[in-house]
């Protein structure tokens, strides 16, 4: 605050926690398929900003990151079931794949952040790293605006909650956290 530049790591928690807090209002929606995803995105938001947390200021405890890696690969798994009749789940079984990872891999280095050990980025890592960049590009280019989406029966332009556009730049928004966070894992 005193003239230092702001830690990349609070600005991260500051994005998921404000993507995390829309996508709960989002919930609101009318749609259920709708409610859903936005329940699901928020719970990505808020873990993301709890593992973006510097490690310096607050090392979370051991048994903190395994209950992370067992609630995100639960996510998971039911984003691949889910998957079965919409393919549009899989985006979210590799999001919560990769948090289900990343505390995985934080609670056996106790939270350290120390994962280049052995020189070089895993596999898995390099996957995701790959998959989140196309993403990310991918995303992008679909930002182009949409136009107003009107509420069943013709009636006026449907709420904030509803407009396709805000819920691509929430997604958007996530992905671009994860490739920064998997960056410095």
């Amino acid at each position: 605050m005193h003239g230092e530049p702001a830690s990349p790591g609070w600005l991260l928690v500051a994005l998921c926690a404000a993507t995390g807090a829309y996508c709960l209002l989002r919930m609101r929606s009318g749609p259920k398929e709708q409610r859903r995803a936005a329940g699901g995105e928020a719970l990505m938001g808020f873990g993301m900003a709890m593992m973006a947390v510097p490690a310096a200021v607050a090392a979370p405890p051991r048994g903190l990151w395994i209950g992370c890696a067992l609630v995100f690969g639960g996510v998971t798994l039911h984003a691949l079931w889910a998957a079965r009749s919409d393919a549009g789940h899989l985006h979210h079984a590799m999001g919560s794949g990769a948090m289900a990872y990343m505390a995985a891999a934080m609670s056996s280095s106790a939270g350290h952040h120390e994962h280049h050990e052995h020189g070089g980025i895993a596999p898995l890592t390099g996957v995701l790293l790959l998959y989140f960049t196309a993403y990310v590009l991918w995303s992008g280019v679909r930002l182009v605006p949409v136009a107003a989406v009107a509420a069943p029966g013709g009636g006026r332009p449907a709420g904030w909650g509803d407009r396709p556009e805000l819920a691509r730049a929430c997604r958007l928004s996530m992905a671009i956290a994860m490739l920064a966070m998997l960056l410095g894992f």
